[in-house]
Formats: structure tokens, C-alpha cells, sequence
């Protein structure tokens, strides 16, 4: 894929990101609506599939906006803080781990000297879903990228235990308590909070969200 440069291009990586998985995930909606044996196994699927596109459109949509931001030719001292952090952080980790005064003196004037510095945020490894994308998770992804979670929170208890909590059952081999109608419901829930984070992210990237505030 493109470099993601400009807004267009932003919004349209996100679209093809959200396409794709709604397709998928509507497939199984429709074949555990059908009602029978069959459409028991692809409720059980589906839940599954739809926690792997939750975890995975919220770390790709976070990365993407992540590269947008850091291909906009700013410096560290016009971001927000939470973005400094992506570029800073092998020198932040430093201060974290040292207990030598030496390497976090150093640390610390490697920080003062870089803010002027075009800013440069490392994606590799830069959003961590910890292969268990729950509430907890979500909203330190979410904070990281500058995005509130306050629009969420009346959601948290699904993600938990409607969604997250349902998957792992599913992982170890446990009884799912969902039937093949209730199945549609948890689908547009989850799709609804895709969209928000997606959204979110689109509107923080047009606001300009990211730049310090002066």
C-alpha cells in the first residue's frame, strides 16, 4: 500500500480496511441466521471472526493514522505528547529501566535535544493489542493516539464480556452461551464501535488533533 500522505489517502486506506471485514463478517451473519446445526458452528465462528476484525481494524486503522501523522513534516515540539512517545521511546524506555544516573542523564538530554527534530514515529511494534483486545487494552491504544474514550465506556462491559470474553470460550474449546439469533445484535454492536474508532481518528486527523496545542 501507498505511503499514507494526505487525508484522501487516509480515509481511503481506513475504507478498504472496514470494506473487506464487514463483507466477511456479513457472510457468517447470514449463514448463522439460517438457523439448524450448521448455523450454530458459524455462530461460533463468527464470533471468532469478529473479534479478530475488531482487534485487527482497531490496530490498523491506529497504525495508519500513526503514519499519517508522522509523514505531516513536523516537529516533536508540535505534536501532542502521546505522539513524541513513538518516536522517543527507546530513549524513554532508557529512563524507565536505568537505575544508573549516567545513561538517564544522557537519555534525558537525547529528549531535550530531539524536540526540535522532524518527528519520525517508529511503526514497528507501535500498537500492541496484546493478542486480547479488551476494554482495558482499547482504551491505552486509544489514549496513545489521542483519541478519548469516554464515548466507549458504556461499551466496555460488551467488548469484555459479549465480545473478548466469548472469544477466549471459543479458543479453549468452551461452551458458548449465544445463540444463532443473537449473533446479528453483537455484530452491529461491534461494527458500530469500528466505525466510531474509525471516525474518531478521520476527525482528529482533519481537526489536527495531533498538533500541540499552543
Amino acid at each position: 500500500m501507498a505511503a499514507v500522505r494526505t487525508l484522501l489517502q487516509l480515509q481511503d486506506a481506513m475504507d478498504q480496511e472496514l470494506a473487506w471485514r464487514i463483507k466477511e463478517v456479513g457472510t457468517f451473519r447470514v449463514e448463522s441466521a439460517k438457523g439448524g446445526q450448521k448455523s450454530k458452528a458459524f455462530t461460533r465462528a463468527g464470533v471468532a471472526l469478529l473479534y479478530a476484525h475488531w482487534e485487527g481494524f482497531v490496530k490498523r486503522s491506529a497504525e495508519l493514522y500513526l503514519e499519517y501523522v508522522s509523514n505531516r513534516g513536523l516537529k516533536y515540539e508540535e505534536l501532542m505528547s502521546c505522539f513524541i512517545v513513538f518516536g522517543l521511546k527507546g530513549k524513554l524506555n532508557t529512563l524507565v529501566a536505568s537505575r544508573k544516573s549516567t545513561p538517564n542523564i544522557e537519555a534525558i538530554e537525547f529528549i531535550r535535544g530531539s524536540l526540535g527534530d522532524l518527528a519520525a514515529l517508529k511503526m514497528a511494534g507501535a500498537v500492541n493489542t496484546e493478542s486480547n483486545l479488551s476494554s482495558s487494552v482499547f482504551e491505552n491504544i486509544a489514549k496513545s493516539v489521542g483519541v478519548s474514550t469516554t464515548p466507549y465506556e458504556t461499551k466496555f462491559n460488551l467488548i469484555d464480556s459479549s465480545l473478548v470474553g466469548r472469544r477466549n470460550k471459543i479458543a479453549h474449546g468452551e461452551f458458548l452461551d449465544l445463540k444463532s439469533g443473537d449473533f446479528g445484535p453483537l455484530v452491529e454492536e461491534v461494527l458500530d464501535l469500528i466505525r466510531l474508532f474509525k471516525n474518531d481518528l478521520l476527525n482528529a486527523a482533519a481537526t489536527e488533533a495531533y498538533k500541540k496545542i499552543a
